[in-house]
């Protein structure tokens, strides 16, 4: 096999069987799928790290602050609803944030609040709390940033502080982002293998299309890939966050029942298939894969069924 091991995308129920495998374009060539795995594998130096509990919604505490942060968890939880004006699609924080932002092992907002500031490579500069929420209207929810004085940032800001109360600042908390440590693929992920897991264990929630399901116009289902999902720049079309993702949390209530290999696998079914551009796009695929995709955990600016991802992305 050249390139990385997906099979081609096309029909859901066809796309395992009928194509030949793809190649990346010689300008935006990632490095082989063989090295998904050797990137996904070298674990940072294990260190202990603190448990903690977060504070229930029946101990919000009455008046102004409390009001705040109980504007802030209505914003996470229906974003469509309470911040209409900064989302591009019908996600909401809590589609990836499980359980309002309290779950252990999918990014919990008391997990992140305690480690900002910090640098982050993707933005080239010191991120405050305030801005990493920006990030994640702009690339996951496919908007634009509120700005950091708005009334959405500061009711963010505010159910995430109290979220994390009386948690030590300054360290990563058990159970905080998604469990990466030492998480790897037996095999090279493969896109066939994914989609036969997606049409066993996924496809019940989000649709044989990936588009998910709606009530009454919300999602009760979140889209995984077109024009209503997140975009080429968000952190879930990484294939190592989707994958510790899916494979602690998904099927939804059964989070760890997938085994590795089926978690890498979807994942890599799910992140090959079209959705909007990345905002920092540059012009040119392959020189937006060079500048902020240039990993081979990201399928950005590679070729599947002969369509280059991300030369015409969902609308």
């Amino acid at each position: 096999m050249k390139s990385l091991p997906i099979a081609l995308l096309g029909a859901f129920a066809l796309a395992a069987c009928s194509h030949p495998t793809p190649e990346a374009p010689a300008a935006a060539k990632p490095a082989p799928a063989a090295s998904v795995a050797k990137t996904a594998s070298e674990p940072a130096k294990a260190k202990a790290q603190p448990a903690f509990t977060p504070p229930s919604e029946a101990d919000i505490p009455a008046g102004p602050l409390g009001e705040e942060i109980r504007r802030g968890m209505a914003i996470f939880t229906d974003t469509p609803a309470h911040a209409r004006e900064f989302v591009g699609n019908g996600l909401s924080c809590s589609n990836c944030h499980l359980d309002a932002g309290r779950l252990a092992n999918s990014a919990p907002l008391w997990g992140a609040w305690g480690v900002y500031p910090q640098y982050r490579k993707k933005d080239g500069h010191v991120n405050s709390f305030g801005e990493r929420l920006q990030g994640c209207f702009r690339y996951s929810m496919n908007g634009k940033a509120p700005p950091l004085d708005s009334e959405v940032i500061v009711a963010l800001q505010s159910y995430a502080w109290w979220m994390a109360k009386g948690a030590p600042t300054g360290v990563t908390l058990a159970g905080a982002g998604y469990p990466k440590q030492g998480f790897k693929p037996p095999q090279p992920p493969d896109y066939a293998r994914g989609a036969a897991v997606y049409a066993k264990d996924c496809a019940l929630c989000h649709g044989a299309d990936g588009q998910g399901q709606q009530v009454a116009g919300r999602n009760v289902f979140p889209p995984l890939w077109g024009a209503q999902s997140f975009n080429w720049g968000a952190g879930m079309h990484q294939l190592d966050n989707a994958a510790a993702f899916i494979k602690a949390n998904m099927p939804l209530s059964r989070g760890g029942t997938l085994s590795d290999q089926d978690a890498w696998d979807v994942a890599m079914y799910m992140d090959a298939h079209e959705r909007p551009q990345d905002p920092r796009y540059t012009g040119d695929v392959a020189a937006t894969r060079a500048k902020y995709h240039d990993t081979p955990l990201s399928l950005y600016g590679t070729t599947v069924n002969g369509h280059l991802l991300g030369s015409e992305p969902s609308k």
